[in-house]
């Protein structure tokens, strides 16, 4: 036990003797002591925040309070929104995002995590203009008023699969789903995961059948893209809780 204590205390002595360290997200969070999270609080299950109460809840949420727990240091929440994500992270506003779709354009400004959760992409529409819809070529016509939330990837999907269709795009804190509901559009895109949720939670949202899902797609933290001492750590701490089973009973717990 002395001989793993004294071989623990001389990496970590390595460690933060690299001048790499020395510049990492990593050695800003244990010597202040806070974990700084960016999150928008506006994609159910993931991560949703009471405006009455200040605080969020989802799986998102569990996840990075378990990941302060672990890193013995205290946990903040940064709100921030999908335009601005990947700028906060590469501005320092906070040390790592919740979970954000892997995408080529994020790529090129931030970093990411190991992925440990996936999702694929499916359209609703309101039960009361189900009819007019089966399929995916039924919704790109000039007649159909797509809503998608500004600076989401589902903004620039719907540009790319109905380029016929009339594209809205929606101002955070307003929702793709609240303007389907409004009457104002008529269809939005989203993620299995929060469309199941919404089609609980409306009974006025309906899913429209298609023939598959679309854009199967990992999700993952986001992290700033040079640091790599930081990113290790993630990856690595990602690895453990997942071969003890907290992933996957996260996910159970939410319904994922």
């Amino acid at each position: 036990m002395r001989l793993i204590k004294a071989l623990a205390a001389a990496v970590l002595v390595s460690v933060c003797a690299n001048p790499v360290f020395a510049e990492s997200a990593l050695k800003d969070i244990l010597n202040n002591g806070v974990l700084k999270v960016g999150t928008t609080g506006d994609w159910n299950p993931m991560t949703v925040k009471d405006p009455a109460t200040n605080t969020y809840k989802g799986y998102d949420i569990d996840v990075m309070t378990e990941l302060a727990k672990d890193m013995g240091v205290e946990l903040e929440f940064v709100p921030t929104d999908w335009k601005t994500l990947v700028n906060g992270v590469v501005a320092g506003n906070y040390h790592l995002t919740g979970s954000a779709s892997i995408s080529a354009a994020r790529m090129k400004a931030a970093g990411y995590s190991d992925s440990y959760i996936s999702v694929e992409i499916r359209p609703f529409t309101t039960v009361d203009k189900a009819d007019r819809f089966n399929g995916w070529d039924s919704i790109n016509k000039a007649d159909v008023k797509v809503a998608a939330t500004l600076g989401t990837t589902f903004e620039k999907l719907v540009k790319e699969w109905f380029p016929d269709s009339s594209i809205k795009a929606i101002e955070a804190p307003a929702l793709q789903h609240q303007e389907v509901l409004s009457g104002r559009s008529d269809v939005f895109v989203t993620s299995n995961i929060e469309g199941a949720t919404l089609t609980e939670k409306f009974d006025k949202i309906v899913a429209i059948e298609v023939e598959q899902a679309r854009a199967p797609t990992p999700i993952a933290m986001l992290l700033p893209q040079d640091d790599q001492v930081w990113i290790n750590y993630v990856n690595n701490w990602i690895k453990i809780k997942q071969a003890r089973g907290f992933f996957a009973a996260t996910a159970a717990k939410w319904g994922l």
